[in-house]
């Protein structure tokens, strides 16, 4: 039995296989019906579940290719094993997401991304995929190909993912501060500006923002003593209630490498059983703090079934299928707790109190969104299906999920 990280998804494949090279991973795509790819198994749905073949690509011969030009990494690395050799050598992704442990494949696939109003979700860093086609070829498509915007954040319906490049940047120090007490939404939008990565966490009981985990880069200025009537917290925090601040980065203040402030937790520790769910929806940047007033509206329905909200920026990008697509985003994430039946109404309520903000939901998350409304919501969903239907047109790659949205 194979379940995902959270374990509310126990997949439906035939058969599970761990290739140990491209070569046998061409031998599966070649001879299945149907096939899908599971990364860290970090979604809360069914977008990698298959009644086909499921595969991952994690017993793949490890590539790490660090060039000034981009770092060339193969799908099933995750980022944690990336970023120190990466850093070691000078060098620096422009984001990373909050947990170190996803593999950067799945991440780029389904739109993953940090936070920062200058930073795109973590696939705007691909300049090159390579993966395996429905006919079982390996092929690379690169930025500046007219498929390209459809083949990144392509959910794994474009093939399997093998490697990919990503862009660099000179690497750089950053230093973590946790201030607590943002009462209201009135500052929501001057908090999410105030640092190169920020995060405004909530319980939604009525009382702001009870933390903000502010990432700055050490050559900047710290945010003056009590910024917009914060306190600094008095020792490190774990934004879930009970939760062990020794998982989680360095706070304090003290400055240290990129890729051990920008993620939430540290590679070395597990960041929770996985005993939750999460939903997430990516409104315009410049409507987070109405979006935000009308969901309060609603906290007496989400607060009981929530562990800890966080509210986070993403940079509009051209990626077809990004939930940032075309649009300066805000981020809207609910980490709730693992009880379907007591949490699906409460999204399904979330979804109706964002609707007026054009929510798109996180394909890897718990949704309830219809599949006219995310047509609705994603212009350029027609040409990725056309596109990924012209790769792919016996459905090989698809699931019932797929089928409903593509």
């Amino acid at each position: 039995m194979v379940e995902n990280w959270a374990g509310n998804v126990t997949f439906g494949a035939s058969a599970f296989h761990r290739p140990a090279s491209v070569a046998q991973l061409q031998e599966i795509v070649a001879g299945s019906d149907h096939l899908r790819v599971l990364g860290t198994g970090h979604s809360f749905n069914r977008i990698a579940d298959t009644t086909g073949d499921l595969v991952s690509v994690a017993d793949l011969p490890p590539v790490l290719e660090i060039a000034a030009s981009g770092v060339r990494v193969s799908a099933g690395t995750r980022y944690g094993e990336l970023m120190a050799p990466l850093h070691a050598a000078g060098l620096a992704l422009h984001n990373t997401g909050s947990l170190p442990h996803i593999s950067v494949a799945g991440a780029c696939s389904t739109g993953t991304h940090g936070s920062g109003d200058a930073h795109g979700v973590l696939a705007t860093a691909v300049s090159a995929v390579e993966l395996v086609g429905a006919d079982g070829e390996l092929r690379t498509v690169r930025r500046g190909d007219p498929v390209f915007p459809g083949s990144v954040v392509a959910l794994g319906a474009a093939g399997v993912v093998t490697a990919l490049t990503l862009d660099v940047q000179p690497t750089f120090d950053v230093r973590q501060t946790v201030v607590e007490g943002l009462r209201g939404f009135e500052n929501v939008e001057e908090a999410l500006a105030a640092a190169y990565s920020v995060s405004l966490f909530t319980y939604w009981d009525g009382n702001g923002f009870e933390q903000v985990w502010l990432k700055q880069r050490a050559d900047v200025p710290p945010l003056p003593a009590g910024w917009l009537g914060t306190t600094p917290a008095d020792g490190p925090r774990h934004m879930v209630r009970g939760g062990d601040p020794a998982h989680c980065t360095p706070q304090l203040g003290t400055a240290g490498p990129w890729f051990e402030r920008l993620p939430h937790f540290r590679l070395a520790f597990t960041p929770s059983s996985g005993d939750e769910l999460q939903s997430e929806y990516l409104v315009p940047r410049a409507t987070i703090g109405d979006a935000l007033r009308e969901l309060d509206g609603i906290r007496e329905r989400i607060a009981p079934v929530l562990l800890v909200g966080e509210i986070r920026t993403i940079a509009a990008d051209d990626l077809w299928l990004s939930p940032a697509q075309g649009r300066d985003s805000a981020a809207i994430h609910f980490t709730w707790v693992s009880d379907a039946a007591r949490v699906e109404p409460v999204v399904a309520e979330v979804e109706a109190v964002l609707e007026p903000f054009t929510a798109r939901p996180h394909w890897g998350k718990v949704f309830t969104t219809s599949p006219e409304r995310v047509h609705a919501l994603w212009e350029h969903l027609p040409e990725a299906a056309k596109a990924l239907s012209a790769g792919d047109p016996g459905g090989k790659f698809r699931n019932a999920l797929l089928d409903r949205y593509l």
